[in-house]
């Protein structure tokens, strides 16, 4: 994930192949992660709320995801919000050297979100539907999925890329 800005075909940088300015790995990250975060959150809870209301008899249904779905989205909402307001403002200002306690924050809240993914797919049995899934179903668990790994890149990189080079001093 070290030089996932390779990837990056907007970016000035990567025509020399330099890694791209903080600033621009952070608008980067509130674009394809944050606001993405935003949109995906609220549709899966409908969909579980949706699910576990009209599979409520069947033994397979993944009793509590909606509960579970709505934490995640009110923790990121405010992990997010910590973020775009103080963390990241401070790192665009040159700041980021004297972010340790911010950092530390924001990946000791990372390590939580880890774990609720982890009941999240205990609860939907590693995100595969049963044979008798509905449609709803199987598009709520793609899309758990794609939650899953969006997050996981992002965490990967504001603990491995970001963060590191901000507490660096660049």
């Amino acid at each position: 994930m070290k030089q996932s800005w390779r990837c990056w075909p907007s970016s000035p940088s990567t025509k020399t192949g330099e890694p791209p300015p903080l600033a621009e790995i952070i608008d980067h990250i509130i674009v394809r992660y944050h606001d993405r975060h935003r949109e995906q959150l609220p549709e899966l809870i409908l969909q579980a709320t949706k699910v576990e209301r009209v599979h409520a008899d069947k033994p397979s249904v993944p009793r509590g995801l909606a509960k579970y779905l709505t934490l995640l989205h009110e923790e990121l909402s405010s992990h997010m919000m910590k973020e775009e307001q103080i963390l990241f403002p401070m790192i665009k200002q040159g700041m980021g050297g004297q972010a340790m306690g911010p950092i530390s924050v924001m990946e000791s809240e990372h390590d939580d979100a880890g774990e609720l993914l982890e009941v999240i797919k205990h609860t939907t049995h590693n995100v595969t539907p049963p044979p008798e899934a509905c449609t709803t179903w199987k598009a709520m668990y793609n899309g758990i999925n794609e939650m899953i790994d969006d997050l996981m890149e992002h965490i990967s990189l504001e603990n491995n890329v970001l963060f590191p080079r901000a507490l660096a001093g660049e």
